[in-house]
C-alpha cells in the first residue's frame, strides 16, 4: 500500500528544497525547486501550448546530464524571466557547471497563463518575474506553503481557483517519489460541479477532503467543462491555461529513465483533470532524480515507481485546488466554498 512521506510534499525526496514568491496585486508568482546537489533530469511536454526555457538540453541524447534547479512560473511568456533571477541567485552562491573558468547554473523553466485572472498586470517596462525568481531562491526550504502560493497564486481551473499542490509517496522498496504542480488547467479537477475530485481513488487519508467518488455519478460528470466557457471569464475558449509540474525521486536513474518518469507522471494529469492536454494547455512535467537513496531499481520495482509517479501527481494536483484560499478580486470561488 502507498503511504505518504512525513511532510506529504515533494521535499520528502532527499536533496530538494522549494521556494515560493508571489505578488498579491499581480495575482501571480514563482516556485523554484532547488537541488542540493545537481540532479539527473528529464522533461515531457504533452500540452499544445507550452512555454519553456532550456528544455531541449534535458533530452537523453543531449550532453548536459544534470540540473541545479527548475522553475515554475506564472505570467505566460513574461514569466520565463523568472529563471534569470534564479540563475542570478545561484551564481552568487557559486553554483553551476564549470565551463572555461565560469560557473553556469542550469535552470530549466516552464510557465502557465495567468494573465487573465483579475490581477493588475500593468507592471511597466519590465515584468517582475526575474525579481520574483530571485526572491523564491531566498525562501527555499523543505517546508513550504501549498494552495494560493508561488506559481499557483493566480491559477484557475474550470469553475474554481487553482493552486500549488504537492504530495509524496514512499514505496516498499524504500524509494520516495514526490510531486509538485501549479494547477491552472482549462479543464476541471472535480466531478462536474461537485466537491468530489477526479483523483479520489488515489487519495491517501483525507488529504483533499476524503469524499471519494459521488454515488451515483452526477449527470454532468461527462460534460466538458472549460474555464474560458465559464460566464465569469467572459467568452469562449480563448487565451491559455496550463498545468506545469515536477516529479522527483531519490532513486538512482539514468537520464532516459528520468524522461520515462516524466512521461508516467502525465498519467496523473489524466487521472486528476478532465479534459487535459488540450490545445489550450501547455502541460509539462519535469523529472528530477537525486539518487540520494542509493537504490537502483530492477524491472518490477521500476514499474512500481512509474505507477506511483502518476498517482502522486494526481494527488498533488488535487491538493493544490483543495488548499486554495480566497483573495480580493478573485474571479472564481475556492474549493472549500463547495
Amino acid at each position: 500500500m502507498f503511504r505518504t512521506g512525513p511532510r506529504n510534499l515533494i521535499t520528502d525526496v532527499a536533496g530538494l528544497r522549494v521556494g515560493n514568491a508571489a505578488d498579491a496585486r499581480l495575482k501571480s508568482g514563482v516556485t523554484v525547486v532547488l537541488c542540493d546537489e545537481p540532479a539527473v533530469a528529464g522533461v515531457q511536454v504533452l500540452g499544445g501550448a507550452p512555454g519553456t526555457r532550456e528544455t531541449d538540453l534535458l533530452e537523453p541524447q543531449n550532453s548536459i546530464a544534470m540540473v541545479h534547479a527548475v522553475v515554475l512560473s506564472g505570467g505566460s511568456a513574461f514569466g520565463l524571466d523568472a529563471a534569470s533571477g534564479v540563475q542570478a541567485a545561484l551564481r552568487e552562491k557559486n553554483i553551476g557547471v564549470e565551463v572555461g573558468g565560469f560557473r553556469v547554473p542550469i535552470v530549466p523553466a516552464a510557465i502557465l497563463f495567468d494573465l487573465r485572472n483579475g490581477g493588475d498586470k500593468d507592471w511597466g517596462r519590465y515584468p517582475p518575474y526575474r525579481e520574483l525568481g530571485y526572491e523564491a531562491v531566498q525562501t527555499a526550504a523543505v517546508d513550504f506553503v501549498i494552495g494560493t502560493a508561488g506559481a499557483g497564486t493566480g491559477a484557475l481551473t474550470s469553475g474554481l481557483k487553482g493552486g500549488l499542490g504537492s504530495a509524496s509517496t514512499v514505496l516498499d522498496s524504500g524509494v520516495t517519489v514526490g510531486a509538485l504542480a501549479a494547477v491552472n488547467p482549462t479543464g476541471s479537477v472535480t466531478v462536474g460541479r461537485s466537491r468530489h475530485f477526479w483523483a479520489a481513488p488515489f487519495e491517501i487519508g483525507d488529504e483533499f477532503g476524503g469524499f471519494g467518488y459521488p454515488a451515483p455519478l452526477p449527470e454532468g460528470a461527462r460534460k466538458i467543462l472549460l474555464k474560458y466557457r465559464d460566464r465569469q471569464m467572459g467568452g469562449e475558449a480563448e487565451g491559455g491555461s496550463t498545468t506545469i509540474a515536477v516529479i522527483a525521486t531519490d532513486a538512482v536513474l539514468t537520464k532516459a529513465a528520468a524522461k520515462r518518469l516524466a512521461i508516467s507522471a502525465h498519467d496523473g494529469f489524466a487521472r486528476a483533470i478532465w479534459p487535459t492536454h488540450t490545445p489550450a494547455d501547455g502541460d509539462l512535467v519535469f523529472a528530477l532524480a537525486t539518487g540520494r537513496s542509493g537504490i537502483e531499481l530492477g524491472a518490477d520495482a521500476a514499474i512500481d515507481l512509474f505507477a506511483a509517479a502518476g498517482a502522486t501527481m494526481a494527488r498533488a494536483i488535487s491538493r493544490g485546488v483543495h488548499a486554495a484560499t480566497p483573495a480580493d478580486g478573485d474571479l472564481f470561488p475556492v474549493w472549500s466554498s463547495r
